[in-house]
């Protein structure tokens, strides 16, 4: 049996639940703590310890070299960006961290610090920019390029040849069509249908999606 490498979480809140749940299911793995906000310093997420605040982070990456962000992202990608950045600013390494219940072909590619969770699937020729989360049950067909800072959600259906821009969020259920071009920084709500391609960003729904806001 090979040695799992020990791994330091960033962020406390539901998404890190989640995480959690994928890492226990890993040989590659032990979660040797969490990093959160100052108040929760020595708090528990699902039984593993809170050892040390954002501010600490410097000393935290002089101690461990492995990291995974699991700070959510909906409205703004900033703050997983953020310390993707001060990580490896530091010296710090991110994982790649793939549910074994998930498929991801073996002619696709993930970027460091991307999550493919649960009964996810990432087809072949598919490329997946760093920092990015595919999360459980989405489906990311051949050919598809996605950017870095992303978040494809639970139940989104991205269809091949599809290119999504970094700092995207496509929404739970969402579908872009064959061949379609997402751009920078949009938000693409739940459920929606996307047939054509969008380059303004912005917060599009509906069927077929349209801008019903500015992000």
């Amino acid at each position: 049996m090979k040695d799992s490498q020990p791994i330091i979480l960033i962020g406390g809140g539901g998404h890190c639940k989640s995480v959690i749940d994928v890492l226990e299911m890993s040989e590659d793995f032990v979660i040797a703590g969490i990093v959160d906000k100052a108040y929760r310093v020595g708090a528990k997420v699902l039984g593993y310890d809170i050892i040390a605040s954002d501010q600490q982070l410097e000393q935290v990456v002089a101690d461990f070299s492995c990291f995974l962000i699991t700070v959510g992202q909906i409205e703004s990608s900033a703050l997983r960006e953020q310390f993707y950045q001060q990580v490896k600013a530091l010296g710090g390494d991110l994982a790649i961290v793939v549910s074994s219940l998930a498929h991801v072909s073996d002619y696709a590619q993930l970027g460091e610090g991307t999550i493919v969770m649960h009964r996810a699937m990432v087809n072949a020729g598919a490329v997946v920019g760093c920092n990015t989360i595919i999360n459980s049950q989405a489906l990311v067909e051949h050919d598809v390029w996605i950017g870095d800072h992303c978040h494809m959600a639970t139940g989104a259906i991205i269809n091949g040849d599809a290119q999504i821009g970094h700092h995207t969020f496509i929404g739970s259920h969402a579908t872009i069509l064959q061949g379609v071009t997402i751009g920078e920084n949009i938000i693409i709500g739940a459920g929606a249908v996307v047939h054509r391609p969008i380059d303004e960003p912005g917060v599009y729904a509906g069927v077929p999606a349209c801008k019903i806001r500015d992000v």
